[in-house]
């Protein structure tokens, strides 16, 4: 069964614009092997942090929209977690609203006068 998920990594600043769509390519073929499908990604740039994480004080953001099995996950942040290049990332699971019928209201008792 697969399930959305949405994965946002930080890059390191220092890296140059060839290192960070290597870096880029790096995590998108490794999904692919994973059997991830639906691939979205976004480059959100270079950003101000607002803390400092490891001794960086700006970072390239990087967004992946997916759907992937949940064995995909755990192999993928390792990889991420083993990395120089990535200073911090989160992966979330997506909530997709899934359409339901309409409630239907409840009768509400009616007053009814009585005539005497």
């Amino acid at each position: 069964m697969t399930t959305s998920y949405e994965t946002m990594y930080i890059l390191r600043p220092d890296l140059g614009e060839e290192q960070v769509e290597q870096a880029i390519a790096k995590y998108q073929n490794f999904l692919r092997e994973q059997g991830v499908e639906d691939m979205h990604i976004q480059n959100r740039g270079k950003r101000r942090l607002a803390y400092e994480i490891k001794k960086h004080r700006d970072g390239i953001y990087i967004q992946l929209n997916y759907t992937a099995p949940a064995t995909a996950i755990a192999p993928f942040e390792r990889a991420m977690r083993l990395s120089e290049e990535v200073i911090r990332y989160l992966t979330i699971k997506q909530e997709l609203e899934e359409e339901k019928p309409p409630k239907e209201e409840k009768e509400k008792p009616s007053k009814v006068a009585a005539t005497v």
